[in-house]
């Protein structure tokens, strides 16, 4: 392990800032052999599987083969995330994809919240479904690995390779930050990698089945996500907000 660990108490500023990102990966490479060198066994990736997911996979692979990936299951996605997590199987056998589930089935969170949560506190939804899980998932882990890319919204146009991340009290790093979408695409067809295809169907940002629509085009890529609200983010990469955790 690195003598001079970064974590959540000692960070202080981005150590990659001067980092060459010309090259094909535009740095992501070089991100992911330091962090993996920094944090050895002690980093996860928390992927959704959408297609910036697959390209980090890929480029994961290539660091770490036997890296862990964690997939929130919210017991909600679409049937495509599934079935593009088995072809991400198959495709790389050696990584560790590991399926993080909440603690309350859709039956119980129904009978303590009420149902349809996700239309009447969708806050309150990701935050059992998405977030207490991945806090679990880091609890004791150093840093984790994201696929923000500052292109996506204005909310992410500040994100640095390494990142305090407040959330969840770690490290986050994230080695997509200078990509476009045209970028990710390309690598994609480059490598002939798995994605979903619900891509193909103007679905650029997937999440869970009531929360995500495709978008028309000339859209931001989020605003396909909880339509019609306020909420741009599931909760993962934004300040801490505290929920009750019954009706009650």
């Amino acid at each position: 392990m690195d003598a001079n660990l970064i974590t959540y108490d000692t960070f202080a500023s981005d150590p990659l800032q001067g980092l060459d990102i010309n090259n094909e990966t535009k740095g992501a490479l070089d991100v992911l052999d330091w962090a993996y060198r920094t944090y050895e066994d002690d980093i996860v990736y928390s992927c959704s599987f959408g297609v910036e997911g697959i390209v980090l996979i890929d480029l994961i692979s290539k660091v770490k083969p036997d890296a862990r990936i964690i997939f929130l299951d919210t017991d909600l996605h679409f049937q495509e995330t599934y079935d593009l997590i088995d072809k991400v199987k198959a495709r790389f056998p050696e990584l560790n994809i590991i399926i993080k589930k909440p603690e309350l089935t859709l039956e119980e969170q129904a009978t303590e919240y009420g149902s349809a949560l996700w239309k009447r506190q969708p806050d309150q939804c990701c935050y059992i479904r998405k977030i207490q899980p991945l806090e679990k998932a880091l609890k004791g882990v150093s840093a984790w690995i994201s696929g923000l890319r500052r292109e996506q919204s204005p909310s992410r146009r500040k994100t640095n390779f390494v990142n305090k991340d407040d959330r969840f009290q770690s490290i986050k790093v994230c080695p997509l930050i200078h990509w476009t979408w045209d970028d990710v695409w390309a690598y994609v067809e480059k490598y002939d990698l798995p994605y979903n295809p619900l891509h193909d169907q103007n679905y650029p940002s997937i999440g869970c089945i009531p929360c995500t629509s495709p978008v028309k085009d000339g859209q931001d890529s989020r605003s396909g996500r909880w339509a019609g609200m306020e909420k741009t983010e599931c909760g993962l990469h934004t300040i801490p907000i505290n929920f009750k955790t019954s009706q009650s």
